[in-house]
């Protein structure tokens, strides 16, 4: 089934520009697996150092090793915006200092028990820009 001639359409962007929008946003999704279960979990993040860090409220201990983080921006009237994903291996973020930074540039989470702050170390980036066809 073809898609209308003026329908939005998706334009595959590169890592550099992927990176920077993720840079751009503060808030997205970490995306693991749990007892054979995807797990999805808000977190704040900051792009620094080549690295992701993150504050989400998940146990770090049940982490899986390799985890994907998701953020997008849509308008669902106009079916404009873009989305980043990013996929490495995650680790918790153990030094005093460290995690005194990010305690104080992210924000926490006061529902339930877990504040962890983490670190992704991205294999992969890839990002998606959401744009109306030509002639909009």
């Amino acid at each position: 089934m073809n898609a209308p001639p003026d329908a939005p359409r998706m334009i595959e962007i590169s890592g550099s520009e992927a990176l920077w929008l993720l840079a751009g946003a503060m808030l997205g999704r970490l995306i693991f697996t749990q007892r054979e279960t995807t797990v999805v979990r808000p977190a704040w993040h900051v792009w620094e150092y080549s690295r992701l860090a993150l504050r989400s409220p998940v146990r770090a201990a049940s982490l899986p090793e390799t985890v994907t983080y998701h953020v997008d921006e849509a308008n669902a009237h106009t079916g404009t915006g873009w989305m980043v994903t990013v996929s490495g291996p995650i680790e918790a973020i153990t030094d005093p200092h460290e995690a005194a930074h990010y305690r104080g540039n992210l924000s926490g989470w006061t529902h339930g028990p877990h504040d962890a702050l983490l670190r992704i170390r991205a294999r992969t980036v890839s990002g998606f820009r959401l744009v109306q066809a030509a002639g909009e």
